[in-house]
């Protein structure tokens, strides 16, 4: 619980970058809270799983994407308070993978240049990555 008795829910998300300098973002789908909006591929980390472990599970599961731990550098992290729980989201970014991302929970995903990472409406707690995206790359 945070100090106004929120939960806190630990999300683990990554900025996978294809060899041509662009981010997969993936849209939130239909029935999912902030359905509509682009975000960066991730989940809840479950009871037992390092960040980096919900990754790997996370990117098989929606997108086809196999990476190992080695591969997942960390980059920064977002904390942000919703109507109802307190997110804190680690952000990690990820270059070296196998496989061929396609949306397997039927989301729409998108490879983005950073610079273009604004046109896409993000969550609230996405939106103060970017910068550090466009740094990077």
């Amino acid at each position: 619980m945070d100090a106004s008795g929120k939960k806190i829910v630990l999300v683990a998300a990554c900025a996978l970058v294809d060899s041509d300098g662009r981010i997969l973002l993936a849209q939130r789908p239909e029935g999912k809270s902030l359905a509509g909006l682009w975000e960066f591929p991730g989940g809840k980390v479950e009871a037992g799983e390092t960040p980096e472990e919900t990754l790997i599970r996370e990117l098989d599961e929606e997108l086809g994407i196999r990476t190992k731990v080695a591969c997942l550098a960390p980059l920064t992290f977002a904390s942000h308070t919703y109507d109802d729980f307190h997110l804190l989201m680690p952000l990690y970014v990820c270059r070296r993978y196998e496989g061929v991302a396609t949306g397997r929970e039927g989301q729409a995903i998108k490879w983005v240049r950073p610079k273009a990472l604004r046109d896409y409406p993000m969550p609230p707690a996405d939106e103060p990555l970017i910068p550090f995206l466009m740094d990077l790359l």
